[in-house]
C-alpha cells in the first residue's frame, strides 16, 4: 500500500526533461494532435494567429485586457502566484473550486507541510491522481521538446516515428521564429520555443507571497530560483495540464462541483498566461492535451492503462518497488473506489449529506453566470480562426471522439454514453482553432466541458437520477 506521505514533483514536474526514450503510442497520439502548432507559418491564418498569440498573451499579462476573470485583477495576480507551485501530490491547490465547505474539509485530510510532503484523503485518491498525472503529464512532456528542437530532452532525437510527424511544412522553436527569439539566441531558450517572459517587449512583474506564504517576486517562479524557465520549452503547457486533470479528478470525484471544479482548472490555466509563464496557445494545448487523456482513461484505453508507471509521490523509505510503481487495469474500478474514499472523508469533514456541503459556497465560484462567462472566455482567448474546414461546423463528437462522452458519463451514470456525445456536440465551443484540424484530438480542443455539465446534470436530474452514487 502507498503510505500518506509523499514526494510530489511540485517545483519541476512540469519542466523535468524526458529520458530518451522512444515516445509511447499515446505520446504519438499527443503529439500528432497538437502538431497543427507546428504548421502555422505556412499559411496567412496561422500566420495572423501566431501575431495573436503574442498580442493577447501581452495584453492579458499586463491586464491592459479586460478578461471576465473571477477576482479582482491585483488578486488575480496574486493567486497565479500561489498557482506557481503545483500541488501534484493531492490536487489540494484546487481545491477551492469544491466550495467553501467541501475545500476546508478536504485541506484538513490532504495538505502540503513543505515542498515535497504531502498527505492525502485516502490510498485510493492518492493512486488516482497519482496514475493519471503521470499520464497526462507524459503526453504534455513528451511535446516540449518535441516542439522545440524534435528531441526528447533537448539533447536526444525522437524516434523516427514521431520525426515523421514533422511534414508538411512543419518546424520546430515556431514561437522562437515567429517572435524574434530563436533558440540559441540572447534572452531566448537555447532549446526552442521560448516563452512570454523572454518575448514580450514588456513583462509585468510583481511581488507576494507563494503558495506557503513566504515572501516571493513573479520572476521567481521564471528565472529562479524558485523554478527555473528559462531553458524549458513553452509548448504546451505543463501547468494548465497539471490544472485541468486534477480539477477533472476533483470533480468526477464529486459531481456536484463538477462545473465550478472546471471554472478553476480554466482559472489556474489563465494564470500561466498572468504570471507571464505561458502563451494563451499553450493553455489550450495543456488543457486539450489533458481532456483527450483522461477520456482515454474513463474509457480504459488500453494505450492508457494497464501499465505501471512509477509514482513520484512515494515518500516512505519502507515502501517497497511495488508501492513506489501504480499499475491500473480498470482505470472505472479505481475511480468508483477513490470516490467512496472521497464521499466518506467528506461527509465526515462537512458532518452532513454531500449535497447539502457542495451547496455552501460563499468563494469566487459562487456565481454560475459568471463561471460560464469566464470559463467561455478562455475556450479561444479571442485567437483568429486557423482551419475554415471547421468554423461553421458543429463536430459529431460520438463520430470523431466517441470516448469523450465518458467525462460526462462517468459523473452522471444514468446518461448513456450517445447521450453524453449529443450533449457534448450540441454545446461544444467554436470552430476553426489552430488545432481544430477536424481530427478527435482536435474535437478536444472545442469542447466546452462547462455548458456540457450543466446539461447533463439537468438531464440526469429530470430522470430521478443524481450525479455517480454517493
Amino acid at each position: 500500500m502507498i503510505g500518506t506521505l509523499r514526494l510530489g514533483l511540485a517545483l519541476l514536474g512540469a519542466v523535468l526533461p524526458l529520458q530518451a526514450v522512444a515516445q509511447s503510442p499515446a505520446n504519438l497520439t499527443a503529439l500528432r494532435g497538437l502538431a497543427p502548432v507546428a504548421r502555422l507559418q505556412t499559411t496567412p491564418e496561422g500566420r495572423a494567429a501566431l501575431d495573436a498569440n503574442l498580442r493577447v498573451t501581452g495584453d492579458i499579462q499586463a491586464g491592459t485586457l479586460t478578461q471576465p476573470i473571477l477576482l479582482p485583477f491585483p488578486e488575480q495576480q496574486q493567486l497565479a502566484l500561489r498557482d506557481c507551485f503545483i500541488t501534484d501530490g493531492n490536487a489540494t491547490g484546487l481545491a477551492d473550486g469544491l466550495g467553501t465547505t467541501l475545500a476546508a474539509a478536504y485541506r484538513d485530510r490532504a495538505r502540503y507541510s513543505d515542498y515535497k510532503t504531502f498527505t492525502s484523503v485516502a490510498p485510493a485518491v492518492a493512486d488516482l491522481i497519482g496514475y493519471t498525472n503521470n499520464v497526462t503529464k507524459s503526453d504534455s512532456n513528451s511535446g516540449k521538446y518535441f516542439f522545440a528542437n524534435a528531441t526528447t530532452n533537448g539533447k536526444h532525437p525522437v524516434s523516427a516515428e514521431a520525426a515523421a510527424l514533422l511534414a508538411d511544412g512543419a518546424v520546430t522553436d515556431v514561437f522562437g521564429k515567429a517572435y524574434d527569439r530563436p533558440a540559441g539566441s540572447p534572452g531566448s531558450d537555447r532549446f526552442g520555443n521560448a516563452r512570454p517572459f523572454q518575448t514580450l517587449p514588456r513583462l509585468r512583474t510583481y511581488r507576494g507571497a507563494d503558495y506557503f506564504g513566504d515572501a516571493s517576486h513573479s520572476l521567481d517562479w521564471l528565472r529562479g530560483p524558485k523554478q527555473d524557465l528559462v531553458d524549458s520549452p513553452s509548448y504546451p503547457s505543463g501547468h494548465t495540464t497539471y490544472g485541468y486533470t486534477e480539477s477533472l479528478i476533483l470533480a468526477l470525484l464529486v459531481p456536484e462541483r463538477y462545473q465550478q471544479m472546471i471554472a478553476r482548472a480554466a482559472e489556474y490555466g489563465n494564470d500561466r498566461i498572468i504570471v507571464g509563464a505561458h502563451y494563451a496557445m499553450d493553455v489550450i494545448g495543456g488543457r486539450t492535451t489533458s481532456l483527450h487523456a483522461v477520456a482515454h482513461l474513463l474509457a480504459n484505453d488500453p494505450a492508457y492503462v494497464g501499465q505501471i508507471r512509477k509514482n513520484p509521490a512515494v515518500l516512505d523509505t519502507a515502501a517497497t518497488d511495488a508501492d513506489k510503481h501504480v499499475g491500473v487495469t480498470d482505470y472505472r474500478a479505481l475511480l468508483e473506489e477513490a470516490r467512496a474514499a472521497m464521499t466518506e472523508a467528506l461527509k465526515a469533514g462537512c458532518g452532513a449529506p454531500m449535497a447539502a456541503c457542495a451547496a455552501q459556497d460563499t468563494g469566487r465560484f459562487k456565481d454560475t453566470a459568471a463561471n460560464a462567462t469566464f470559463y467561455g472566455a478562455t475556450q479561444t482567448y479571442g485567437l483568429p480562426v486557423v482551419h475554415a474546414a471547421t468554423a461553421g461546423t458543429r463536430e459529431d463528437v460520438g463520430r470523431l471522439a466517441p470516448e469523450a462522452g465518458y467525462l460526462l458519463t462517468a459523473a452522471f451514470p444514468s446518461l448513456t454514453l450517445a447521450e453524453a456525445n449529443a450533449i457534448l456536440t450540441e454545446t461544444q465551443g467554436p470552430g476553426g482553432g489552430f488545432l481544430d484540424d477536424g481530427s478527435e484530438f482536435g474535437v478536444y480542443s472545442r469542447l466546452d466541458l462547462y455548458a456540457a455539465v450543466g446539461k447533463a446534470a439537468a438531464l440526469a436530474a429530470s430522470r430521478g437520477g443524481a450525479s455517480a452514487a454517493r
